[in-house]
């Protein structure tokens, strides 16, 4: 045991040896494969007329570029099962047919820098590899220059064996370049996957825009499903204990009526009882019209804000022009920023009028709230305002309020909402 560890920082360069080794062989195949092509035309007996060597040059650069998707698929399978590494595929072109893809992904960056994989960097490595694989064989060989002496009989041993003081040297020699060999193949098949990743995979700013994406679709997915599961709850509230309290205070104000000869103190009870259901049965509608009111589902924005405006003690006017729905996300989120918006116009506001106005231009749904209140409001100064503008960011919309003293207030957002 203390000898396997002892030897274990001498045997720590051969861990991945065996795989970069392999890794290295099938590059060679590979890599080197594009350099023949373009090499071909000029073997003996090539062009040497001004047409014949542009032929010999674009041509041959031409099928290369044309097989560069195929190129890179066969080096992710090598990557992939070599040393197992995948490789992320960059963003796909898009074109209504094969023609418009082709030119849009020979106009992307993405082609162009496989392509300077395979014609450069590729070969390069490749050609560094041949010569570590011929460093490999060499210092094998004379590794084993001892078992070259016993096998080959001394008569018919040749020079280059020499002695048994010179053959030592050439064991030394040869320890120390399968040293370097196995250090020199792991550290190529590093660089080879650090070149591959940044040529044949997306750049750092495709990771972080497909990551941003990605981020922004998981949040709008829970973003919709909060807005779902309030939805489910206002509707279990309103159609499960909404009306079992409906139907207990309808039972209190029948017993009212019907029972007449009850003494005093139980129709007391009954009266309370009879109040109290009704005043459950009011705040429990206040309570499921915060939570997704039934309006704004059914009938939409306008009828939902025109309820609010019914409701505030003040005088509200609301202008709606939308041509279509936006998504119950959006809508949720501007119903509520109406809503607290005036609810905080009625507490702190003294005003006496506001106004409502949501309209779309393009992309973008246009909320403004506005009074004629004292002003002075500030967003730091309590949770309403900064709750509003959370419940904004959430779907990445834009939320600002200018409220200078004396007033007027008027809190502005920005919802984004697909055409």
């Amino acid at each position: 045991m203390h000898i396997t560890t002892a030897l274990r920082p001498l045997l720590r360069p051969f861990e991945n040896t065996g795989r970069s080794v392999a890794f290295l062989v099938a590059g060679g195949l590979v890599q080197l494969a594009p350099m023949l092509v373009l090499a071909l035309p000029w073997l003996p007996g090539g062009p040497t007329e001004v047409l014949s060597v542009l032929l010999a040059v674009f041509v041959p650069l031409g099928v290369l570029i044309g097989a560069t998707p195929l190129l890179t698929a066969v080096q992710r399978a090598r990557f992939r099962g070599r040393l197992g590494v995948e490789i992320p595929r960059p963003f796909a072109v898009e074109g209504a047919s094969r023609r418009e893809r082709a030119l849009q992904w020979l106009r992307s960056e993405p082609a162009w820098r496989q392509v300077a994989y395979h014609l450069v960097a590729g070969p390069l490595i490749a050609l560094a590899g041949v010569i570590t694989l011929l460093v490999w064989a060499v210092s094998i060989a004379a590794f084993g220059v001892y078992l070259w002496m016993w096998v080959v009989p001394f008569p018919y041993r040749p020079d280059m064996l020499g002695t048994a003081t010179q053959a030592a040297y050439v064991t030394a020699a040869g320890l120390a370049g399968i040293y370097g060999s196995a250090w020199l193949s792991n550290a190529l098949a590093r660089l080879d996957t650090r070149a591959a990743m940044t040529r044949l995979g997306p750049s750092r700013a495709e990771q972080l825009a497909r990551r941003v994406e990605e981020v922004t679709e998981s949040r709008a997915g829970m973003v919709d499903a909060a807005d779902a599961e309030r939805r489910r709850i206002e509707r279990d509230l309103h159609d499960g204990a909404q009306q079992r309290l409906v139907s207990m205070a309808v039972n209190l104000g029948l017993a009212k009526v019907t029972l007449t000869d009850l003494p005093d103190d139980a129709r007391k009870v009954i009266d309370e009882a009879h109040r109290e259901a009704k005043e459950a049965i009011t705040e429990l509608g206040n309570l499921v019209r915060g939570l997704h009111p039934a309006v704004l589902e059914d009938r939409g924005l306008d009828a939902a804000l025109s309820g609010i405006a019914e409701r505030t003690p003040i005088p509200v006017r609301v202008r709606v022009d939308l041509q279509s729905r936006p998504s119950a996300a959006i809508e949720a989120v501007a119903y509520f920023v109406v809503s607290e918006a005036l609810a905080n116009v009625v507490k702190h506001a003294q005003a006496s009028r506001a106004d409502v106005a949501v309209e779309r231009f393009g992309g973008i749904l246009l909320v403004v709230v506005s009074d004629d209140g004292v002003g002075g409001a500030d967003p730091s100064g309590g949770t309403g305002l900064a709750g509003l503008a959370k419940r904004v960011a959430s779907v990445d919309g834009t939320f600002s309020v200018s409220s200078p003293v004396g007033g007027p207030t008027v809190v502005t957002v920005e919802l984004p909402c697909a055409l």
